[in-house]
């Protein structure tokens, strides 16, 4: 019990993330929101993602940031969340987390989580870091066939290749790319994120932007 404690809590939780440049973020609810109300609430939502990972109590927060980690949010965001912060490397997204966890992992199991989906909690991080005692890998889908949590205890080979990023298909070729590398994974309940006007409806009926990452 107390060697899988040790690992559980030494859990480091990674957060990915955009600079809220009013255009550059949250485009698809710019038509509904406008550009700077659009970026606002991508500040607000990784600020809660920020939250829900230092609430969790695992490891140490990193902030990965994009284009790079010059932004004044960014610096705000790790005063009040003691995230160190570290710039995303690489092409497409599956690149930049493989780089990303090429460090992480080096110290310890990490959890990597996007910005958009709100409704991952506290439980959530928890469950998946216990996951990573007996697991290699473990996700969190979403409903829109992505995933918005991945773990990892070790380097899986190939994991993050030949995917359709920002397709349907994400998840689907992810389990494709597990079973190739032998490994062994978790699945956690879907989740839902934010992307499109139905999304950030289903936002504010939900309640969630009045909680602070819980």
């Amino acid at each position: 019990m107390e060697a899988n404690a040790r690992h559980h809590n030494a859990t480091q939780v990674a957060v990915f993330a955009k600079a809220p440049v009013p255009g550059e973020v949250k485009t698809r609810l710019v038509p509904l929101l406008g550009a700077r109300d659009a970026a606002e609430l991508h500040a607000t939502l990784v600020r809660r993602a920020l939250a829900t990972a230092r609430n969790s109590g695992l490891g140490p927060v990193s902030l990965w940031c994009m284009p790079d980690a010059g932004h004044p949010f960014f610096a705000a965001c790790a005063a009040e969340f003691g995230a160190s912060l570290h710039e995303q490397r690489g092409g497409h997204l599956g690149e930049r987390m493989a780089r990303a966890f090429d460090r992480l992992l080096a110290t310890g199991p990490a959890l990597l989580v996007g910005s958009d989906c709100p409704s991952l909690g506290v439980e959530d991080l928890r469950a998946a870091a216990g996951s990573l005692v007996t697991h290699d890998a473990v996700f969190q889908p979403a409903e829109d066939g992505g995933y918005v949590l991945v773990g990892l205890s070790r380097p899986v080979p190939g994991l993050f290749e030949r995917i359709h990023w920002g397709e349907a298909t994400v998840m689907r070729d992810t389990r494709s790319r597990l079973r190739e590398a032998a490994a062994r994974w978790r699945e956690m309940p879907v989740r839902w994120d934010v992307d499109r006007p139905e999304d950030y409806r289903r936002l504010l009926a939900s309640g969630l932007l009045g909680e602070a990452g819980r």
